[in-house]
């Protein structure tokens, strides 16, 4: 899984037939082009003696990381990830993420494609059965959530990407990370909606595109086929036959739910819509994964949802304690990664953000919250604890202590 490289200004340099060249030469097609489909690969030359790479087509040539290489980049390398154990990653890869066809990535969730009328779930003990296969972990739709945001490079920060994310980039790099990503046989970028920008001028054109995306809701021989919406969530509103659910950029399309159901989403997501209401001194977005069906003719109604918190800059979060050293690390131009959670029971086992910019290894960034529950405050003392000599912790009731001193970062 490569993160598209939305910061411009991290210009990777690759030895492609004996010459170097930087990622934006102008001549890069060409020169993908002839080793394309040949036992020949490119080198990332971010570490001495480089790092192998793949060339992949799309509607262009493009430059891929090799499967499990992501941690042999230096940490200063677009083409870097962390290892997946240092996030909630390391529980589904190999399990509800599997790469059995090279470059295209399957999914296991939790959740249907399709909704059948009349079909009742079976229970009870099923006889007759020749084999009984092992359980395998599935994702829910908030590990598909944080999957996107990091396929699509949002957990991660460079001072190249100030003032560069906005609607517009959400929606373009999320629906591209969607791409070569397959659900149950079906392609992820065919359900996956993400609200264009909103422009008054073109408002109805991009309506219409939208009609067109979730055309694919219409049902067909008793079958309901479901989609997933992703965007910021604006307001929720109550009318006589339930609720409306506002997505920002969707001010003509309003996602129904039940108001039975809507009352469980807030239970259950309780200290996120407070988060909106903190007063940390920082902007925080909700943003909303909702698995959609049509009611009617173009009409979408929420069949089951979940909701992460980001910071001003689409990070995603686990909580407001967050947000003062995600800021920091923004505001003193620093290079980092969020670890997301996934589906692990907790995130106090991960680091808060590793910090890229600091010398050849990532270096774990923890933060300690005194309204963690003390499980979580226990589970993060042992990885501190583990860490060794002198780890970067920050307990939240005290003054933030100084980050580490930025490295020179090597030319790519």
């Amino acid at each position: 899984m490569v993160p598209p490289n939305i910061a411009e200004g991290d210009i990777q340099r690759f030895s492609i037939k004996g010459r170097v060249v930087e990622a934006n030469a102008s001549d890069m097609q060409e020169l993908l082009a002839h080793v394309y489909e040949t036992p020949e690969r490119p080198r990332c030359l971010c570490i001495p003696g480089g790092v192998e790479m793949y060339v992949a087509r799309h509607r262009l040539f493009v430059v891929k990381r090799m499967p499990d290489t992501g941690c042999l980049h230096h940490p200063s390398c677009p083409s870097f990830e962390p290892e997946c154990q240092q996030s909630g990653l390391g529980e589904l890869v190999g399990e509800a993420i599997l790469e059995l066809v090279h470059g295209q990535i399957q999914l296991r969730v939790d959740f249907p494609w399709v909704r059948t009328a009349g079909r009742n779930l079976v229970r009870g003990e099923v006889h007759g059965v020749a084999e009984v296969e092992a359980p395998r972990r599935r994702m829910s739709l908030h590990a598909l959530m944080h999957f996107l945001f990091e396929r699509a490079g949002f957990n991660r920060w460079s001072p190249a990407m100030a003032g560069k994310r906005n609607q517009g980039v959400l929606h373009k790099y999320l629906m591209h990370a969607a791409e070569d990503v397959v659900v149950k046989g079906v392609g992820l970028s065919d359900r996956l909606y993400v609200p264009e920008a909103f422009n008054e001028a073109s408002k109805f054109e991009a309506a219409q595109r939208r009609r067109n995306k979730l055309a694919v809701l219409r049902p067909h021989e008793g079958q309901s086929p479901l989609a997933v919406v992703i965007g910021e969530f604006k307001v929720c509103e109550a009318t006589t036959l339930g609720r409306r659910v506002w997505v920002k950029h969707m001010p003509d399309a309003p996602l129904l739910v039940g108001t039975k159901t809507w009352e469980r989403i807030e239970r259950v997501f309780a200290s996120l819509f407070e988060a909106r209401d903190a007063d940390s001194g920082h902007k925080v977005r909700l943003v909303l994964a909702a698995l959609i069906r049509a009611r009617r003719e173009h009409t979408y109604e929420i069949d089951a949802a979940s909701l992460m918190l980001t910071s001003e800059h689409w990070i995603p979060i686990e909580g407001v304690h967050e947000l003062p050293l995600v800021h920091a690390l923004v505001d003193q131009g620093r290079r980092f990664v969020k670890p997301l959670r996934y589906d692990a029971r907790s995130a106090a086992a991960f680091p808060n953000a590793l910090l890229l910019d600091a010398g050849p290894l990532p270096l774990p960034l923890h933060v300690i919250s005194a309204f963690m529950a003390p499980k979580e405050r226990t589970e993060k003392e042992r990885v501190v604890r583990a860490a060794g000599a002198a780890p970067w912790l920050w307990w939240s009731t005290e003054a933030m202590p100084a980050l580490p001193e930025a490295v020179m970062l090597r030319n790519h």
